[in-house]
């Protein structure tokens, strides 16, 4: 919380107006301070998320309704989506206090588990969808629709289902391709496939998406963003299709994609003077 209180203190000294989430605000002994969200969201300008991707995950999942911007502050280890890195979040962030900054909007997913004709859990997602296996050395079978023709069966350790902002994350890992976030397309991968020719398919953002667990479904999981979860039964069906909400999350003039990726990813992305 050292992080917290330092910020706290800058931005009152700053005499702009702060309030803090229940957990931060008992940390911090500001229960004055308390706001909570989604419903407090009214009236802020931005919010200010100390931590890695995953808490920056949460928050924009938390808020996108409200459309509140979001700024990302690295305290973790990659910090792929986050903006600021905390050396250098007090230098930065007059920036966004004087309204310098610039709101990138993220496509994300509305996720439906569809249970005997009714639907039993809806979420939104900004990275991914993942249908996979439990524990044991099995492999679980799902079929795909897209659009509502089938398109591809897998038996292997699952598929994931992400945009492309999550082409980075999970994605990534299992094979798939990077994608710039401004392009209009989300990325169906399979997850170690058992078969020579499962690939990565790219589909219009348009396109609903349907995964349906086929054959023994015993420790199979539905997972948001590698957080939120569900365990699945058999013949259950994952319904994705782009969500109405948008992350917003706040930039520095100038920022790039393209230099994150070469920062992030070194041995993937750019090298000086290449």
């Amino acid at each position: 919380m050292a992080v917290s209180h330092r910020l706290l203190a800058w931005l009152e000294d700053k005499g702009t107006a702060v309030k803090l989430t229940p957990d931060t605000a008992l940390a911090l002994g500001r229960a004055d301070l308390r706001v909570i969200l989604p419903d407090g969201a009214g009236g802020l300008d931005f919010l200010i998320v100390l931590g890695g991707d995953g808490s920056l995950l949460g928050a924009a999942r938390l808020v996108a309704a409200h459309g509140l911007p979001l700024l990302g502050v690295n305290l973790g280890r990659l910090g792929f989506l986050t903006e600021v890195e905390a050396p250098a979040l007090f230098s930065t962030l007059p920036i966004f206090l004087e309204g310098k900054g610039e709101v990138e909007e993220r496509a994300m997913l509305r996720v439906a588990v569809r249970r005997g004709g009714e639907v039993v859990w809806d979420r939104l997602a900004l990275n991914e969808v993942v249908v996979s296996k439990g524990p044991l050395a099995r492999t679980v079978g799902v079929q795909v629709r897209v659009g509502g023709l089938a398109v591809a069966a897998y038996g292997g350790d699952g598929v994931i289902v992400a945009t492309p902002t999550g082409s980075t994350a999970y994605n990534l890992s299992a094979g798939g391709p990077i994608v710039h976030p401004g392009v209009d397309t989300l990325l169906v991968t399979p997850i170690c496939a058992h078969t020579l020719y499962a690939r990565t398919l790219a589909v219009p953002s348009s396109e609903p998406i349907a995964v349906r667990l086929a054959g023994e479904a015993a420790g199979t999981v539905l997972t948001i963003d590698g957080h939120e979860g569900l365990p699945l039964e058999r013949d259950d069906e994952v319904a994705i299709t782009l969500a109405a909400e948008r992350a917003r999350l706040l930039r520095r003039p100038g920022w790039s994609f393209y230099r994150v990726l070469s920062a992030k990813l070194p041995e993937g992305g750019l090298r000086d003077g290449g």
